[in-house]
């Protein structure tokens, strides 16, 4: 994980295990194993990446596995959906606290950021507009440094 991700997300794999157990679900190898490739990736994954790195460890593993984990660990608070301009989904790990997204469209990496400076902006766009901005979650797709220099 990158430097942003450690300091804003403080659990580990024993930590995401047990808030799957609060919420009751079985713990078995199959989402042992998604969880870990989710919880220690730098990049955003869809499922299918999910699967394949999966399969390399657990070779059994079915596709509908790894949907269906994907589901716990939203479920559980433990990922966030990310949708991307070309329609697709991917997942990302939840971060502590209000933050937003930056994601390269090139190579998926992604990094929270705060953004305080961004509510008085966002209250803005709704008074403009007659609403009362209850909460946002704002992703920013881009180029990184490496890719912009590839």
């Amino acid at each position: 994980m990158t430097q942003t991700n450690k300091q804003n997300f403080d659990c580990n794999l024993d930590c995401w295990m047990e808030k799957l157990q609060q919420k009751g679900f079985r713990i078995t190898r199959p989402l042992q194993i998604i969880t870990e490739i989710l919880l220690e990736s730098d990049f955003i994954l869809n499922p299918t990446q999910v699967y394949l790195q999966a399969k390399e460890q657990y070779p059994r593993i079915g596709l509908v596995t790894v949907y269906r984990t994907i589901e716990k660990l939203e479920h559980a608070g433990l990922i966030d959906r990310v949708h991307m301009p070309d329609g697709c989904q991917s997942f990302f790990q939840t971060c502590s606290g209000h933050q937003h997204l930056l994601i390269c469209q090139q190579c998926g990496k992604a990094e929270y950021f705060e953004g305080e400076n961004l509510n008085i902006f966002f209250h803005s766009i709704g008074d403009q507009f007659g609403y009362r901005i209850i909460d946002h979650w704002l992703q920013i797709f881009g180029l990184c440094e490496k890719c912009r220099l590839s």
